[in-house]
Parts: structure tokens; sequence; C-alpha cells
């Protein structure tokens, strides 16, 4: 009977997720056109490094993401997998590193969505994008937004990503349309010289770790296990679709750049729309950049709608497993979600977003220095999820979907890609102009998120274990009454 009672008055969450709803949203969480123009900056060798990376990294992330969420169906993905594999410690630190990526990571989403905005507005506002207060505005607006749909539930949340991934998929078509048009009637700027490694390689190398942090996101469902669908069938299949649309859109959107464009001429945060503004003009078509850049608005906003409402999964479960305050693991009691989470997350977000626009750096070197910190925090995750799979061959544990050889070589390219991504997003961007201040950035940086994981983990952690022990010895004491059901 107490089981029971127990499992009645755990804080449930609804299922509202179907397949296709899924499919948008790994298009609208994997396909970010964001960090395109950073990594096209680069020229035509990452279009090698994307099929590697593909290959290498996305390839496993569908096949770990389907074992694991078959395996662990719940709420809270990576944490989840970690805890059950690697003990507690692993699980909340996959977590903490996933959620705390966000609060980089939303920031730049915000910078972009200011860059693009101002050419909704029409020709001669652009200068709008350098003004402190109306990009301060702008952001902090948006973040509201984003974070009131969620937190009204993503029955209400979703068509925000729906409508993102809408956007997406129209911007990308429309990208790769005008590309192809212009090397139909004028030629590409590229050459095969521009498919070799530059000489000043190490640009190219941080564009690989960001190459991987632009293709995750295949578990972000997983995340939010409770609220799918019947998970266990709806999963593979929306996997799939999702994985194979973004790949495609992730290259042909890059390729059409570099066509287009070339590489010295690509601005990392406005890069998209000037690109179109200038195919469109060239073509005859110029009127088409103002719906262009406000269908780019809806796939910005649908990318910060998935990212902050999946995230706040994380320090919700975190907090059910009193790793961090309890109250962070409440739901809210109209809506039945994880509100108290989604309130920090954007307390912290908007606090990064006004100390980004306050600081002295340039615009470009601070979405790019947030950048590179998130991917490192956000691959932390996958190297568990890798050496899950890898541990699962080497045991011949195949109580998954699995044959043995899958599980082992999946889990061994991609924890190896990871590692490296990871590693070689500390070689500074082209954007980066002082080589140390970048390196105190990104150690530094690092250590904090980390050290501050194993202070919430330990301090809370040890709370649990006395209020446990507590309850117990209670329970052993407490005289129970006749007629009690306890």
């Amino acid at each position: 009977m107490s089981g029971a009672s127990d499992s009645a008055n755990q804080p449930h969450l609804k299922r509202v997720l179907g397949r296709w709803d899924l499919v948008l949203l790994f298009v609208v969480a994997v396909f970010n056109l964001n960090v395109v123009p950073s990594i096209a900056a680069n020229g035509g060798v990452t279009i090698w490094l994307w099929i590697i990376s593909i290959l290498l990294f996305f390839w496993p992330q569908g096949i770990a993401v389907i074992e694991l969420s078959h395996r662990y169906p719940g709420e809270g993905g990576v944490y989840l997998w970690a805890k059950k594999e690697f003990g507690d410690f692993n699980g909340f630190l996959s977590g903490w590193c996933y959620w705390t990526n966000q609060m980089l990571y939303v920031p730049t989403v915000m910078l972009y969505f200011v860059g693009v905005s101002v050419y909704v507005l029409g020709s001669g506002h652009e200068w709008l994008a350098e003004n402190k207060l109306f990009a301060l505005t702008v952001s902090l607006a948006l973040l509201a937004l984003i974070t009131a749909l969620n937190i009204a539930g993503l029955g209400v949340g979703k068509w925000i990503n729906n409508a993102g991934a809408i956007g997406t998929g129209i911007a990308g078509l429309v990208l790769i349309g005008l590309g192809v048009m212009i090397w139909l009637r004028f030629g590409a700027h590229l050459s095969a010289a521009d498919f070799r490694m530059p000489a000043d390689y190490r640009s190219a190398l941080n564009s690989f770790g960001v190459i991987c942090f632009g293709l995750v996101g295949l578990e972000l469902a997983s995340v939010m296990g409770d609220e799918i669908h019947d998970p266990v069938r709806t999963m593979p299949g929306a996997v799939a679709w999702g994985g194979v649309i973004s790949g495609v859109l992730y290259i042909a959107t890059t390729l059409t750049l570099l066509v287009a464009v070339g590489k010295n001429d690509i601005s990392i945060l406005q890069g998209i729309v000037q690109a179109v503004g200038h195919m469109a003009e060239r073509v005859g078509i110029a009127g088409i950049t103002i719906p262009f850049a406000l269908m780019l608005c809806f796939a910005i906003a649908g990318i910060g709608s998935a990212w902050t409402g999946g995230a706040a999964r994380i320090p919700f479960v975190a907090g059910l497993d009193s790793y961090m305050p309890s109250w962070m693991g409440k739901i809210h009691p109209k809506y039945a979600t994880p509100h108290a989470a989604l309130i920090v997350q954007f307390v912290v977000s908007a606090v990064l977003v006004v100390i980004n626009f306050a600081g002295g750096i340039h615009v470009q070197e601070t979405f790019q220095r947030l950048l590179s910190l998130a991917v490192v925090l956000q691959l932390v995750p996958f190297l568990y999820m890798f050496a899950a799979l890898v541990k699962f061959g080497w045991l011949g544990d195949t109580s998954g979907r699995y044959r043995r050889g899958i599980l082992f070589a999946a889990g061994l390219f991609g924890f190896v890609t990871t590692f490296l991504g990871m590693a070689l997003v500390f070689f500074p961007a082209q954007q980066v102009t002082s080589l140390l201040s970048y390196e105190v950035w990104m150690f530094g940086g690092t250590a904090f998120f980390i050290a501050l994981a194993a202070f919430f983990f330990f301090v809370y952690g040890r709370h649990k274990v006395l209020i446990t022990n507590h309850v117990g010895a209670g329970a052993l004491t407490r005289p129970v009454e006749r007629g009690s059901t306890n």
C-alpha cells in the first residue's frame, strides 16, 4: 500500500508529445542555423569535418539515444543514464553539465535573434543590432516569453518548438534554393584548394568541436521521457527522421554559404540573413529578405524554447533526488510543469545576457567565447553515453535493441570523437583576439562549473543521507497505532 501511495504522490508530467512532434523537436534542436556561419567561415574543409562528425558522432549518438532510452525510458535522459550505469555522482555531473551549458548557450541564441530581428524592420535598421538598450530589451523579452510558454506546459510550449522547426526548414530551403540559383547563373566561389586544411589550421580545429555541438539534440526528447506517447515505439522512427533531415540541412546550408558568399565575407552573427539578402538581390528578388528574416526569427525562438524546456528537466529530476534544493523538483499545481527549475534557468540566463551586453569584449568574440565553453560542457554527457555503449558491448549485455558489435563500435567511435571535439575547441576561433584571456576563460570556466557540481552533489548528497537516516530511524522507533496503514 505504501509503495502505491508513494508512487501516486510523486509529481507526474503529462504525455503530450507524438512522433511528429518529436521529429520537429529534433529538427529545431539539432539543426541550428546560428552555428552555421561560424563554421562556414573556416572554409570548404568544414564540409569534410561535417561528414566525419556525422559518421563518427551523429550516427553513434542516434544508436546511444535509442538504446539508452529503451533501457531507461523515464524522465531525466542523460542524467538518468549516467546515474544508472556509473553511479550517482557521474549521473549528477552529466546532468549538471547538460543543464549549465544552456546557461551559456541560450544567451548566444538571444544574441543571434537580435542580429536577425533588425532585418524584419526593413533596410536601414541594421544599426539597432549594436544598440545595447534595444538588444537587451529584445533578448530579455524573448527569454521571458519562452520561459512563460514552457511553464504553461509542453502542450502549449511545443507549438513554438514546432513553429521553430517549420521556420528552420523554410529558412534552410530558401537559403539552399538561392545558393543553387547563384551557382547556376554565376558559378561558385569555391575551388579545390578551399577544401584543403588552411595554413592557420587552429580555427578549423575549433570548428570541429562546434560541429559536434551543432549535432547534439537527439537526446533531448529522452530528457522528456515521461511526456512522450509510447516512447519505446515512438523514439526510433523520430530519431531516424530527425537525424537525416538535420544532417542534410547542415551540409547543404554550409556549402551554400561557401558557394554563394565565400568564407571571407561571412559574419558569424548575421551571416545567414546577409547571405540571403546578397543572393536575393543578385537574382532580382530582394523583397524576400524580410520574410526570410521573419522565418529565421521563428526558428531561433524555437531553438531557445526547445533547449530551455528540455534542459529544465535536469534540475527538476536532481531536485527530486535531493542533490539540489528540493523545491527545484516541484511542479506547477495547474500546468504540471517544472516551473521552479524554469524560473531559476530564466534568472541565470538573464543575468548572463546582461553581463554579455555590459562587457567590453566585441559582440562576435563574446558570442564565440560563450559558444566554445558551452561546447565543452555540452559534450560531457556524451562521454557517459558512449562509455555506456562500450560497457554494454564489452560485457556482452544485449538486453536492449542492438547487438554487441554495434554497441561497442558505436560507443568507441562516439567516445573518441567526443573527446577530440572537446579538446580541439580549446584552440581559439579566428574571432578571438587574446589567446591568454581565451584559455583562462576556457580552463577556468570548465573548472568552475565542475567544482560547483561537486559542491552541490556532496552538500545536498550529505543532506539527503541525513534525511534518509532520520526517517529510517524514526520509522523503527515510532509506535504504530492499531488500524494505521503506515
